[in-house]
């Protein structure tokens, strides 16, 4: 989808339609609405006086404007109640929005982003409409042979403004929006493609376009390397797969030489049966989506790259598939992970904490400023936090601040658990040093507890994306399947830098 910022009013545009919006508790409208409705005779004054729209939040009406401007329609969207908005709901209104032209089959749609009165600033409005657009109309369909015709999809999007100073921030917002927006769309095409297509390998190709891209670079290591660098943890959840894992470290310089380094570490299980303790079969197809840690690491590296972040940043994934092959690790099993560390293997589907421990310890040579971690690592995240929210536990008060004013900034929203030192004491073995899992209890915490053994005397946080990575459902502008969560997250956080 193209996304234009044009000159001039968009009341003269001739396209097949426009968008304004008003809100529940305003007596008047204001901004762009005034302006259409003052254009088009009154038309939105007197459908709100008859009581056909009242602007609840993502209420859509429309409205054929019968010649009074170029535009054939007014698409009039609901933000609900003034005092309650934010960035977020102005996202999910122009998704909304955005999907109801396309189930009308248009071809595009031009808006204003004159709001009237309202407390935020330009740049952040543009931002959140461009993301509510392309992340709202997102369709995965690669694999749709039969009917392809019959896919509906918008081809551009105007975004109007007259005034100088306004046009320049709005294109250089909008250009940010669409860059953001097309890494989370990547790394929601990664989660979605099946296993057989996103092995380890094909993984590492990926993130190799990735390393085509100016002050990024790539490297993956072997089964030998990771051999001579005793990477057994990551090694032995691989044993059971044919596929031969990957290591992979794609590093972009957009700071300074010299300067510090920030690890962003992804989970990359390209397929997770759960190995010899399998999972039940009953939606086992969902666990391609276990590598959405990694797949976050990746759109959040693209993004730093096209938008120049003056950043130094290291992405670490390990990748394999976690299958119950005549090879493959079992319960009761004792691996030596890169850090010396011994591990007791109580359960083989515990084996997403193993590959990430492996992949902690490698961060620490970069001598990071800050580590983060994703992973779709429990599904006790999920039961405790819901399919709405990360689970967050980590070393470092300031690092965690960073990483909640981040969440609160693009709406991926975060939830802090306890990392208290009972919960350490669950994860020691009776004949290694650590065990992989440490029971039912507190299942989220424990798994973060084990991986902070691996981290060193570096500020870490870890991020638990089970719950929001894969959504069965629709939400304003996350259609069902993967989200691209962290992805925004991630590319804030390191704007904040």
């Amino acid at each position: 989808m193209k996304i234009c910022v044009k000159k001039g009013s968009f009341s003269e545009f001739d396209c097949e339609a426009v968008v304004v919006c008003h809100f529940e508790d305003s007596k008047r409208l204001s901004g762009a609405a005034a302006l259409l409705d003052k254009k088009c005779g009154g038309i939105i004054r007197e459908m709100i006086g008859l009581g056909d729209f009242e602007g609840k939040l993502f209420q859509i009406s429309v409205i054929y404007t019968r010649g009074f401007i170029p535009a054939r329609r007014i698409f009039v969207v609901g933000l609900g109640k003034k005092k309650d908005f934010d960035l977020e709901k102005l996202r999910g209104a122009f998704s909304k929005a955005s999907r109801r032209i396309r189930e009308l089959n248009l071809k595009g749609f031009a808006t204003s982003l004159d709001l009237g009165k309202i407390n935020q600033p330009l740049d952040k409005i543009t931002e959140s409409v461009v993301e509510g657009v392309l992340l709202g109309l997102y369709q995965f369909t690669p694999y749709k042979t039969v009917e392809r015709e019959k896919i509906k999809e918008l081809k551009e999007f105007v975004i109007a403004e007259d005034n100088d100073d306004s046009f320049k921030i709005i294109k250089s917002a909008a250009k940010t929006g669409e860059i953001i927006s097309g890494a989370v769309n990547f790394a929601r095409d990664l989660v979605s493609t099946p296993g057989n297509e996103m092995t380890p390998a094909i993984l590492s190709d990926r993130a190799g376009e990735i390393a085509r891209k100016k002050n990024v670079k790539l490297k993956v290591l072997d089964v030998p390397e990771m051999e001579k660098l005793g990477m057994n943890a990551l090694l032995g959840v691989a044993k059971g797969s044919d596929e031969p894992p990957k290591f992979i470290v794609l590093e972009y310089n957009g700071g300074k030489k010299g300067d510090k380094v920030v690890a962003l570490v992804g989970k990359g299980i390209t397929f997770d049966s759960g190995g010899i303790s399998i999972k039940p079969s009953a939606d086992m197809d969902r666990m391609k989506t276990d590598m959405a840690g990694s797949a976050a690491v990746l759109g959040a590296i693209k993004a730093a790259s096209d938008l120049k972040i003056p950043l130094n940043v290291v992405g670490l994934i390990p990748a394999t598939e976690n299958l119950p092959g005549g090879g493959a690790y079992k319960p009761g099993d004792i691996l030596k992970s890169m850090s010396g560390q011994t591990i007791e293997i109580k359960n083989t589907d515990a084996e997403g904490r193993l590959v990430l421990a492996d992949a902690l310890t490698y961060a620490g040579r970069f001598k990071p400023e800050a580590i983060v971690d994703l992973a779709t690592l429990t599904g006790a995240c999920v039961i405790a936090l819901g399919d709405n929210t990360i689970g967050m536990m980590g070393t470092d008060d300031k690092l965690k601040k960073r990483v909640k004013d981040a969440a609160e900034a693009t709406g991926e929203r975060l939830w802090e658990l306890p990392l208290w030192e009972e919960y350490h004491e669950l994860m020691k073995s009776d004949v290694a040093d650590l065990k992989n899992t440490g029971g039912r209890a507190a299942g989220t915490i424990t798994a973060a507890a084990f991986l902070s053994k691996f981290v060193g005397d570096y500020p870490w946080v870890h991020l638990d994306i089970a719950g929001p990575a894969w959504l069965t459902k629709d939400k304003p502008y996350i259609p069902k399947g993967a989200s691209g969560v962290g992805v925004r997250l991630l590319v804030q956080f390191m704007r904040n830098l």
